[in-house]
């Protein structure tokens, strides 16, 4: 199965989120609640393929773009069209709000 959520890092993440829709999963590995949104993310990658590009960073491993950001909590959803950061979804939502808040800007 291909993976349809990228992993992005503080050297890609301008270029990976430049074009298009993309929403960036900014997460940790030991934050509980990022696991939890974690596969709400996989399974909207799946159905919204091909309309929106999907990444996860890892703040542990990334800080300089989570600093760039200012994201304080996590999980952090950001979600950018064209390069511009549109929106940001802080804690866990459910598939159905975040396919609502993409398809906004779609």
């Amino acid at each position: 199965m291909i993976m349809a959520v990228n992993v992005t890092t503080d050297a890609t993440f301008e270029k990976d989120t430049a074009q298009g829709l993309s929403l960036i999963d900014f997460w940790a590995t030991w934050c509980g609640p990022c696991k939890m949104q974690s596969p709400v993310v996989d399974a909207l990658s799946e159905s919204m393929a091909g309309k929106v590009n999907f990444y996860k960073l890892d703040v542990d491993q990334n800080p300089d773009t989570a600093k760039k950001f200012r994201i304080m909590s996590i999980p952090t959803l950001m979600i950018k069209k064209d390069g511009q950061v549109v929106d940001q979804i802080i804690g866990y939502h459910s598939k159905e709000q975040l396919q609502q808040t993409l398809e906004q800007y779609l």
